[in-house]
């Protein structure tokens, strides 16, 4: 296939687009030039959605076919690959912001502040992008809560939004605004603005506890279990998604899977009559020229506390001896931590 470049004009920036006619979605057609207009078309939603934040590219440059595999920790080769920092060659106007890993590591990430750097990115193959719940003005300040509403083998998306509908309830008792989105696959996500006064293990604790009083609420049906065999049949409240440099991809990532879903921003009151297949690189982009952005009013929240979710973290181990929970494996040993030992292969 010949290599063809076009000079797109994109808020005053020219951005130079490759191989526009590469398919990337080959059984439906989609190629690399329709999803550059994709993500063209949801600009401000992309846009808000990661504007300033670190931000982790998932890069797919060969597009999805059944056979593409992601690079992951455990396994190093594939079709597509995670990018953390910045690539080399980028343009002088990319935006970027300096992250510190849990290791103690820096690194320069991309931090789009416009459309440009983004579609810059797709060109690079980005389908999902995962943005720090932080600002570039300051890494190591979280500025959202992102709870991830993961199912477990034996339930499915409506269990998944009973969760949530019930998460609601609860933020809305803790004075906490929320916002809802499908995670592009069976999952949900909601998320919390807050105000910029706290850092990575505040912000975890304050998920840790949350979750906690979801699961005594909906005992039969959520669990904060960290390891898989004690989860049973239900959804997984996903705390490790908001420790440092763990993220969920945005609202209108792509999913790179058969039917390129997306991770569809909602109102709460959609949830209940979706599925993750209602929302598609095609239908997002006629409902984003319907509608707009649904999540506008989450960027212009000037946040809440998390004075309410950090006492009740505090109470769960004064009253009942449940503190710190597991870290992810790539963490080094955290303060208060319990022991990363499978429990099937604790010694008696």
């Amino acid at each position: 296939m010949a290599t063809t470049k076009v000079d797109l004009d994109i808020d005053g920036r020219t951005v130079t687009v490759s191989s526009l006619d590469k398919p990337y979605f080959a059984d439906l057609g989609i190629t690399k030039g329709d999803v550059i207009e994709y993500f063209r078309s949801v600009g401000p939603g992309i846009l808000a959605a990661l504007r300033d934040r670190p931000t982790t590219m998932e890069r797919w440059p060969g597009g999805w076919t059944p056979e593409a595999k992601l690079s992951t920790r455990a396994d190093g080769f594939g079709d597509a690959f995670y990018q953390k920092r910045v690539p080399k060659g980028a343009p002088d106007w990319v935006q970027t912001a300096r992250i510190t890993f849990p290791s103690g590591r820096p690194a320069d990430e991309v931090a789009p502040a416009d459309l440009a750097t983004i579609v810059w990115m797709v060109n690079l193959g980005t389908l999902r992008f995962h943005p720090w719940p932080v600002k570039r003005d300051n890494t190591d300040v979280v500025d959202q809560l992102r709870i991830d509403l993961d199912p477990q083998p034996g339930t499915d998306f409506a269990d998944a939004v009973r969760a949530a509908l019930e998460l609601r309830g609860l933020l809305d008792e803790w004075q906490m605004p929320s916002w809802v989105k499908t995670s592009g696959g069976r999952g949900i996500h909601v998320f919390i603005p807050v105000r910029a006064e706290w850092d990575f293990i505040d912000a975890r604790h304050a998920v840790i506890a949350i979750g906690r009083e979801l699961e005594r609420r909906m005992p039969d049906r959520v669990t904060t279990a960290w390891w898989k065999e004690e989860r049973g049949e239900r959804i997984f409240v996903d705390f490790n998604q908001m420790a440092r440099d763990r993220t969920m991809a945005s609202a209108y990532s792509i999913r790179p899977g058969a039917t390129a879903l997306v991770s569809a921003p909602l109102a709460w009151d959609e949830l209940a009559d979706t599925t993750p297949q209602d929302h598609t690189v095609v239908t997002m982009a006629a409902r984003f020229a319907a509608r707009g952005d649904v999540w506008e009013s989450l960027s212009l929240s000037p946040g809440c506390g998390l004075e309410t979710a950090l006492e009740a973290y505090e109470k769960d181990l004064r009253d009942h001896g449940l503190g710190e929970m597991p870290y992810p494996p790539e963490y080094p040993k955290m303060p208060g931590e319990p022991p990363r030992v499978q429990p099937s292969r604790k010694a008696n």
